[in-house]
């Protein structure tokens, strides 16, 4: 079974995230293939994309087993490599993105939900930056991402809060689009409905004027994220954090 599926309606591709037994955790080999997936619905025909996680989460963010990878320089690299081609390749898409968001998006996870022109969540559905509870920086673009949805000072302090938000909370703090009582990818083919029957090429036009003029920036901010993750990488606290989530304890930070 594929980590990452891809599935075609009528105009609209759907990616799927396929680990749900690991609420869709993403280790080297998912990302790989969301990569290549994502690079094959680029070059497709369809107008929209649905991004979404099979089972009860969105998705967990990085899998931690992945985390040893990091101190392999060369490794690393692959890792952060796909990671950039992955943001950039979705966020300049021609396309209409719409992540639906069911459960949890958390580190990573929140950072490819973020990476959509519409975040539709589910009202259980939870939201978290959480990178510094294993002594790492958000990566993914999530710095930009979050401080283009929030502002800098909302954006700084929700990464340093360690805490998910609930989906209420996220659709007031300016992180989620549209909130549903229903199943988030059934309210996500809803939207996606009602876009294609509009101006689609109008709408992308849009699009492409309104992220062109990001891009200096968004691929900067990558550029940094790889650079600081792998500062933080060879940190204590990084270590710390590791041992003490496969331990299930609360981490005891030095700041080293």
């Amino acid at each position: 079974m594929k980590k990452v599926q891809l599935i075609r309606e009528s105009g609209v591709s759907i990616i799927q995230l396929n680990r749900p037994e690991t609420y869709n955790a993403l280790d080297i080999e998912a990302l790989e293939q969301l990569e290549a997936i994502i690079k094959e619905v680029k070059n497709n025909e369809d107008k929209i994309v649905i991004i979404t996680g099979e089972g009860k989460a969105f998705c967990a963010g990085g899998d931690v087993s992945m985390m040893a990878t990091l101190k392999d320089v060369d490794l690393f690299d692959d890792l952060m490599n796909a990671i950039t081609n992955i943001v950039t390749t979705l966020y300049f898409m021609p396309k209409i993105v719409i992540s639906a968001v069911n459960g949890s998006a958390a580190g990573l996870g929140m950072s490819l939900a973020l990476n959509a022109d519409y975040v539709v969540a589910n009202k259980e559905a939870k939201f978290g930056m959480l990178f510094g509870g294993i002594g790492l920086i958000p990566d993914g673009g999530a710095h930009f991402f979050l401080q283009q949805r929030v502002g800098t000072e909302k954006a700084k302090q929700f990464i340093w809060s360690l805490e998910q938000m609930n989906a209420e909370e996220a659709k007031q703090a300016g992180y989620v689009d549209v909130l549903s009582e229903e199943d988030a990818f059934v309210a996500a083919k809803i939207l996606a409905s009602k876009l294609s029957q509009g101006p689609i090429q109008a709408f992308l036009q849009t699009k492409e004027i309104l992220h062109t003029q990001n891009k200096q920036q968004l691929e900067e901010i990558l550029l940094l994220e790889k650079e600081g993750q792998l500062k933080a990488s060879q940190s204590k606290d990084h270590r710390e954090g590791v041992r003490a989530f496969l331990e299930k304890r609360k981490p005891q930070f030095q700041g080293k």
